[in-house]
């Protein structure tokens, strides 16, 4: 099946393996050795699918125009399933029909699965995300150390949820530098910010860490749960993310229970043997669920 993308990105052709800067949708398009046009440029040939990854701003293009090009057309969710509705009215209005002209779509999470097909009437799939191990294979065994949290202090990430447990640690914290900083965080007691980095060395950089939480109330990709799935690190997650509920079942709370996210930190902490049960679950899981090998649409 000839398969290409359709993002805002302004590269064209295939992905290399050993992209620096393997996000999930490169990964994707990578495993499926699919090809990449943006969004608003003309194909040069046909296809028998086309997945279309709207941009979360300015998100006006022709999908008709696409479907010139392609046997089927799908759309495949961007960020959490309501972040549309943030839009103008008319971009709203815009969003529903263009996903209504798709011939189905492909969503993140069962939840998603869910929403979409209550929405539009249409078949929705799970596209899982996925992680493409060429650069980051034979990782050096390292004596792991501190808490790492997997979001900023916005309502996106809900990084204050992860921060105020965390501290029942009584060890460092760290933070990732993303897009979604707000003023104010780098003056936050007892949090240090790493610096922005790709993805390859954002992997790296994780396998220092010895405990991840990331209370995220937004259900979209789920990648932070899986890059410590893949390196056996427990993390404590919100259910709604299929990626933290598949890969780290025992450290998945409800939304809000942040009295039981504390729980289990402190049980991952003193308890050394259920630290390690952990740890291979999170492993067994990913390879499981997870791996290139296992990866289909």
């Amino acid at each position: 099946m000839k398969i290409t993308f359709f993002t805002e990105g302004g590269y064209q052709g295939k992905i290399p393996r050993n992209h620096p800067n393997m996000r999930t949708e490169l990964a994707w398009m990578c495993a499926l050795n699919a090809d990449h046009w943006n969004i608003n440029e003309t194909p040069t040939k046909k296809y028998d699918l086309g997945i279309v990854i709207i941009p979360k701003k300015n998100p006006q293009f022709d999908l008709n125009k696409i479907k010139q090009y392609c046997n089927k057309v799908a759309v495949m969710q961007e960020g959490p399933n309501w972040y549309w509705q943030d839009y103008p009215l008319q971009q709203q209005i815009w969003y529903y029909n263009t996903i209504q002209e798709a011939d189905f779509m492909f969503v993140h999470n069962e939840s998603d699965k869910k929403y979409y097909e209550g929405l539009t009437g249409k078949e929705c799939k799970i596209l899982p995300s996925l992680m493409i191990e060429d650069s980051i294979k034979d990782l050096p065994q390292v004596k792991r150390k501190d808490i790492i949290i997997g979001g900023n202090f916005c309502s996106w990430y809900g990084g204050f949820d992860s921060y105020i447990t965390a501290q029942e640690a009584d060890c460092p914290i760290y933070i990732p530098s993303m897009g979604r900083k707000i003023e104010g965080e780098e003056q936050m007691p007892g949090l240090n910010h790493l610096p922005y980095m790709n993805w390859v060395e954002w992997i790296k950089t994780l396998n220092n860490f010895k405990y991840g939480i990331h209370l995220m109330r937004t259900h979209a990709a789920g990648t932070f749960a899986l890059n410590c799935a893949y390196l056996g690190i427990p993390c404590i997650g919100y259910e709604g993310l299929d990626t933290q509920k598949i890969c780290h079942p025992d450290l998945t709370v409800k939304l809000g229970d942040l009295a039981t996210a504390k729980e289990k930190l402190i049980q991952l902490k003193s308890d050394k043997q259920w630290y390690d049960k952990c740890s291979v679950i999170a492993k067994e899981q990913y390879q499981k669920h997870y791996q290139e090998k296992n990866f289909k649409i």
